[in-house]
C-alpha cells in the first residue's frame, strides 16, 4: 500500500500461507473499525457534548455526571457494562469469526460506502486499512494521553 509499499517486519507473512494472511487481514479489519469508532467516540463529547437525561434513573446518574475519557470506567454502573459487554457479544458472534475463509476478508456485504468500479473499491478498501491503522495508533495515543494527565 503506498507509500510504503508491502512492509512486514515481523515476517508474518514469511511463510506464504494465504489462509493466515487473510485471517490477519481480517482481524486488522476489524480492530481498525472499531478503533475508528472507538476514536471518535473519545473525541465527541468533548466536540458536541453529552445526551440529555439519565444514564441510571435508579441511581440518579446523568450522562453528564460521567467524566470524559478512561475516568468513565469507574463511573458507569456494573449493570451498564454488562449491558455494553452483552452488545459487543452480539456484534461479535452475529459477524461471525471464519469470513475469511468464504470470502473477502472484512465483507459483510454492507456495500454503501464501496463502489462497483474494481480501480475505485480498490483505492477506498486501501483507504479503510490505512484509516483502520491511524485509527489503531489514535486510540491507543489517547489513552496514554488521558492516563498521563
Amino acid at each position: 500500500q503506498e507509500p510504503v509499499g508491502f512492509w512486514d517486519p515481523a515476517g508474518f507473512t514469511s511463510d506464504g500461507d494465504a489462509s493466515n494472511f487473510k485471517r490477519r487481514r481480517s482481524v486488522e479489519l476489524k480492530h481498525g473499525r472499531i478503533s475508528m469508532m472507538a476514536t471518535m467516540g473519545y473525541i465527541t463529547p468533548e466536540v458536541v457534548g453529552k445526551l440529555p437525561g439519565y444514564l441510571s434513573p435508579s441511581a440518579g446518574l446523568k450522562f453528564a455526571d460521567i467524566p470524559n475519557g478512561l475516568a468513565a470506567i469507574s463511573k458507569v454502573p456494573s449493570l451498564g457494562w454488562a449491558q455494553i459487554a452483552a452488545y459487543f457479544g452480539f456484534v461479535e458472534f452475529s459477524g461471525g469469526f471464519e469470513d475469511y475463509k468464504s470470502g473477502t476478508p472484512g465483507d459483510y456485504g454492507f456495500k454503501v460506502l464501496t463502489s462497483s468500479d474494481p480501480a475505485e473499491k480498490t483505492k477506498k478498501l486501501s483507504a479503510e486499512i490505512a484509516n483502520g491503522r491511524l485509527a489503531m495508533m489514535a486510540i491507543i495515543g489517547m489513552f496514554f494521553q488521558d492516563g498521563l494527565t
